[in-house]
């Protein structure tokens, strides 16, 4: 099990990494129902994953940093589950992005719950 988190919040990390730098690259307006994100929480939101992933990555070379996965983890889920209500809210029909984010969210509260109960690191 402890293998198996491991490859996730490494894949995890690159992920949220990667979302940080389409971000910053991209403007909200690139993803039509994410449009209603102010331009200053979107800017938040790349420093936030940048953040998470770091959380995930950090307990691989110093174990001190442990607590961090769970948190991490937990808020990339809740980032993703709030991707999700603007896209329900936005009314936008392409349910594409929808099952995208339920899926990352799924796999970062399955890493949360699994570095808080399954197999914390020490």
């Amino acid at each position: 099990m402890n293998i198996l988190l491991w490859i996730l919040q490494w894949l995890l990390a690159v992920h949220t990494a990667v979302g940080a730098v389409w971000k910053f690259t991209n403007s909200e307006q690139a993803v039509p129902s994410l449009a209603a994100i102010p331009h200053s929480v979107w800017v938040a939101l790349i420093a936030f994953e940048f953040l998470c992933a770091l959380g995930l990555v950090l307990p691989a070379f110093n174990k001190r940093f442990a607590r961090g996965v769970v948190l991490a983890a937990a808020g990339i889920a809740a980032e993703m589950l709030l991707f999700c209500a603007i896209h329900i809210y936005s009314g936008d029909p392409n349910q594409g992005p929808l099952v995208y984010w339920l899926v990352v969210a799924v796999i970062a509260a399955f890493v949360a719950y699994g570095r808080k109960a399954l197999q914390p690191l020490r």
